[in-house]
C-alpha cells in the first residue's frame, strides 16, 4: 500500500509520538523543573532511551504514558495548592501580618505516600526485591547530623534511627543474617528474609562531615522519604508475621541510654511471653482507651505509655534481659540455615568493651545465638561477671583479665559468622595482627586463586563436618587415586579396585576422543575399530604425559570452531577470552604478591 504524504505538524508516529523531551514534559504539565523530577521520584518514572533521538542527543526523554501518569496523579493538585499557601505566607510576612502567616501555615494541605507504595508495590516480594537501595539511604542519614542549611531536620534523622533499629532488630530475632563484610565504605549486611537475599550497607560510627556542593541533599530527601514509608510498611508487615505489634513501645530509659537495640529486644520478649501465656491480655488496655474515650476522658499519654510499659516489660533480672533466642510463638519450621545460624554462638557470653563498634556488634552477636553486654548504662550485666566467655576488646592493654575469659578482637566475630564455625581464637589475641579480613561475597573458586587463610577456614568446616580434604600442597586428583586412599585407609580394597578400573576406562575414552581429534585436524578419517595392541598400548601410557602437540591440536579446534562464527558471536567470545585473561592476569599478580611476602618474611627470620 503506497504511503500517502502528510504534511508536517498534522500527526505524529514512531518514536516522535512515544516521546517527549524533560522541557516538554514540564511545560505540559505546568510544573518546575524541581517539582517535576520530585513526581518522578515518588512515582518511579525514569528517563528512556530511544533507539532515535528526534530531538537530538543532548536531551533527556520521557515516555509519553509515563507523563500522562503524572498528569493525573493527585499529588500534583497537592502540590499546587501547597505551592499557593506557600505564596499566600510570604506575602503575609511582607506585609507584617503575623496572625495571617501563622493561620496560613497551620492551613497547608499535608499528604502520605501509602497508596504510592501500594501502587508501587502490590505485593510484599515486590518491596523486599526493591530494599537494597533503601535500607542503605535510611542507615545513612540515620548517621548524619542535623543541618538546617540542608534541611535535614533532627525528627527525620531519629526516624530513620529508629527505622533501622526496628529492621536489625527484626533479622536478629528470627535469626536471618547471613553474611557481614566490614570494608572501607562501611559495613555490608546479608540477610534472607521469605526466600530474598537483602544486602545493605551501614557507614562507620564515626563523626560524618557532609559535603557542601558536591551532593544535592533536595533529590536525597526526596528518595528519603519513599524509602521511609517503605520501610514502615516492611516493619509492620514482618512484625505481624512473627505476632509483635508494630510499632513498638520501648522503655525511654534505655532509649535515652541509646540502648535502642536492647530495648527492642526486651519489646520482643515480652510479647512472646504476653502471647504464650494470656493472648486475651494484649486487647485490656486497648479495651481500656476505647473505654475512656466512650467516658469523655482522653487518659493521659504519659500514664498510658507507663501502664503499656508495665505490662510489657519482663522482669528485671539478668537472665530473663537477654532471651534473644527463644523460639516464638507460633513459629513457622525453620530452614537449615536458620537453625545452623541460631545455634553458631550458643551458650557463649560476651562483654563488648567501650572501643569497640557496640551497635554493629548487638545487632550480630544475638543474630547468632549469643548473649551480649557492653560498658555502659542499661547493660543487662557487669564485666566481673564470671559466666563471660568472650570479651571483645581492641586495645593492646587491659587494665584487669579474667582468667575464665578470652580477650579477642572484634574481627573474630565477623569471621567466625562467615565461616559458620567457632574460629581458634590465637590469631585474634589482643596486641595480635589479625588474619585477612575475606570477604563472603566473592566466590574465590570462580576468581581463580584461593587464599590461604579461605584454605584453613575450608578444612576447619571440613573438619567439623567429618569430611576429608587434601593435604596442603596436595591437590584434588590425589583424592581421587585409590591407591592412596587404600593406603591411608580411606576405602577398602574392593572399592579400590572399582575406583581404579573406572579410572582406566575414563582414561581410555579421553585418549581415544584425542586421538580422533588429531586426525581429524589431519584430514585422516578415523576408524571406529582399532587394533587391540593401540588399546593396550594406550591403556599401558595412561599414567604417562600426553604427546606434546595436544595442546596445538585443541588450539587449531578452537580456531576452526571460531571461523563458523558469526560476527556478532565471535566478537562476544573474544571479548569473554579478554576477560579471562585479564582474570589470570589478576590472579597471577596476587600470586607475585604473596610470593614477595612470604620471601620478605623468610629473610626477615634469618
Amino acid at each position: 500500500m503506497v504511503k500517502h504524504y502528510r504534511p508536517p505538524g498534522k500527526k505524529k508516529e514512531g518514536n516522535a509520538a512515544r516521546y517527549i523531551t524533560r522541557s516538554q514534559a514540564v511545560k505540559h504539565l505546568q510544573v518546575t523543573l524541581p517539582l517535576f523530577r520530585r513526581l518522578c521520584i515518588l512515582k518511579g518514572v525514569f528517563p528512556r532511551e530511544p533507539k532515535k533521538k528526534v530531538k537530538g542527543n543532548h536531551h533527556t526523554y520521557y515516555h509519553v504514558k509515563d507523563i500522562a501518569f503524572l498528569q493525573h496523579e493527585p499529588l500534583l493538585e497537592i502540590f499546587r495548592d501547597k505551592r499557593a499557601y506557600e505564596k499566600k505566607i510570604k506575602k503575609a510576612e511582607s506585609k507584617k501580618n503575623p496572625d495571617l502567616a501563622n493561620r496560613l501555615r497551620t492551613r497547608i494541605p499535608t499528604y502520605t505516600l501509602d497508596r504510592i507504595i501500594r501502587e508501587r508495590y502490590p505485593k510484599f516480594v515486590d518491596a523486599l526485591r526493591d530494599l537494597d537501595d533503601c535500607l542503605t539511604m535510611v542507615h545513612l542519614f540515620a548517621a548524619l547530623p542535623a543541618l538546617e542549611r540542608e534541611k535535614l531536620e533532627v525528627d527525620r534523622v531519629h526516624n530513620c534511627r529508629r527505622l533501622s533499629h526496628e529492621w536489625q532488630a527484626y533479622i536478629s530475632r528470627v535469626h536471618k543474617l547471613r553474611k557481614v563484610f566490614i570494608s572501607v565504605k562501611g559495613i555490608y549486611y546479608q540477610a534472607e528474609v521469605e526466600g530474598q537475599k537483602v544486602t545493605w550497607l551501614t557507614p562507620h560510627a564515626l563523626q560524618q562531615v557532609l559535603p557542601e556542593d558536591d551532593v544535592d541533599f533536595n533529590v536525597m530527601l526526596t528518595f528519603l522519604e519513599v524509602y521511609e514509608t517503605l520501610v514502615t510498611f516492611v516493619n509492620y508487615h514482618l512484625y505481624h508475621s512473627i505476632n509483635v505489634k508494630y510499632p513498638p513501645i520501648l522503655d525511654p530509659r534505655l532509649e535515652a541510654l541509646a540502648s535502642d537495640l536492647y530495648a527492642l529486644s526486651r519489646y520482643f520478649d515480652a510479647n512472646s511471653r504476653t502471647s504464650m501465656v494470656d493472648p486475651q491480655a494484649s486487647n485490656t488496655i486497648g479495651s481500656e482507651q476505647v473505654e475512656a474515650q466512650q467516658k469523655g476522658t482522653p487518659p493521659d499519654e504519659s500514664e498510658l505509655r507507663l501502664a503499656q510499659l508495665q505490662h510489657h516489660l519482663p522482669s528485671n533480672e539478668p537472665g530473663a534481659l537477654m532471651r534473644l533466642v527463644e523460639d516464638v510463638a507460633g513459629e513457622d519450621e525453620e530452614d537449615e540455615d536458620t537453625r545452623e545460624c541460631k545455634k553458631l554462638f550458643k551458650n557463649l557470653k560476651f562483654f563488648l568493651s567501650r572501643e569497640v563498634p557496640r551497635e554493629s556488634l548487638l545487632f550480630v552477636i544475638p543474630a547468632f545465638g549469643g548473649v551480649v553486654s557492653w560498658e555502659g548504662g542499661g547493660a543487662p550485666f557487669n564485666e566481673a561477671d564470671q559466666s563471660i566467655t568472650h570479651q571483645i576488646v581492641d586495645r593492646p592493654t587491659q587494665g584487669h583479665k579474667f582468667l575464665s575469659r578470652e580477650y579477642v578482637q572484634p574481627q573474630w566475630v565477623y569471621d567466625c559468622v562467615n565461616a559458620r564455625i567457632i574460629l581458634p581464637t590465637e590469631n585474634y589475641m589482643v596486641g595480635r595482627v589479625p588474619p585477612p579480613h575475606l570477604s563472603p561475597f566473592v566466590d574465590n573458586e570462580a576468581e581463580g586463586y584461593v587464599p590461604e587463610y579461605a584454605e584453613t577456614i575450608k578444612r576447619l568446616q571440613a573438619a567439623g563436618r567429618n569430611e576429608v580434604l587434601p593435604l596442603p600442597g596436595v591437590g584434588k586428583e590425589d583424592l581421587e587415586d585409590p591407591q592412596k586412599l587404600l593406603v591411608e585407609g580411606v576405602i577398602d580394597r574392593a572399592e579400590a579396585n572399582e575406583a581404579a578400573e573406572r579410572k582406566r576406562k575414563m582414561i581410555l575414552e579421553q585418549n581415544r576422543y584425542l586421538d580422533e581429534l588429531k586426525m581429524e585436524v589431519d584430514g585422516v578419517r578415523s576408524s571406529s575399530t582399532a587394533p587391540d595392541n593401540k588399546q593396550t598400548s594406550k591403556v599401558k601410557k595412561a599414567g604417562e604425559e600426553s604427546d606434546p602437540d595436544i595442546q596445538r591440536v585443541v588450539q587449531d579446534h578452537a580456531n576452526m570452531s571460531k571461523v563458523v562464527m558469526s560476527r556478532n558471536k565471535r566478537k562476544l567470545y573474544e571479548a569473554m577470552e579478554i576477560g579471562k585473561k585479564r582474570k589470570q592476569a589478576h590472579v597471577d599478580l596476587l600470586k607475585e604478591r604473596k610470593r614477595k611476602i612470604e620471601g620478605a618474611k623468610k629473610s626477615g627470620e634469618t
